[in-house]
């Protein structure tokens, strides 16, 4: 299943946590970069039983892609006993880098790739602030800060 755009289509946070809820083989991609993760926070899936994949799309501080992305990805869903037709949610900050990852690993054979279209923080607010308007946080989706 893939459609315009080269990817299986964009989906609210609050529909990709109600897939990976109901769901057993629906998984999470964290693609933003590890000081994102450390500073940010992080999606807390532990109440569905369940943990983010995390893989960074680029690096940072270098921004350079991540060369490596769609191997990795593919050798951690294969470690979690997935297969290539499983829906794979892919979250950034934002939904721009997860729907590069999304696009990048239907490409790589996976068939069921959605972006997280508003990410984990959402666009900018009119105090130029993020995680207010959209996005897991504003939605009120469970997650942690290390």
């Amino acid at each position: 299943m893939q459609f315009e755009g080269g990817y299986a289509g964009d989906v609210t946070a609050q529909e990709a946590f109600g897939e990976l809820s109901n769901r057993e083989d629906a998984v999470l991609v964290d693609v933003r970069t590890q000081a994102e993760w450390a500073f940010v926070g992080l999606p807390d899936l532990r109440p569905i039983g369940k943990e983010a994949v995390l893989t960074e799309w680029q690096g940072f501080p270098s921004s350079g892609p991540n060369p490596d992305f769609t191997v990795t990805v593919s050798d951690l869903l294969v470690k979690k006993g997935l297969d290539q037709d499983a829906p794979i949610y892919f979250l950034c900050r934002s939904g721009a880098r997860s729907r590069a990852a999304a696009i990048a690993m239907t490409q790589a054979g996976y068939s069921r790739c959605f972006n997280i279209s508003d990410g984990f923080e959402g666009p900018l607010d009119a105090e130029a602030h993020r995680g207010t308007q959209s996005g897991w946080k504003a939605a009120g989706l469970p997650w942690i800060q290390n």
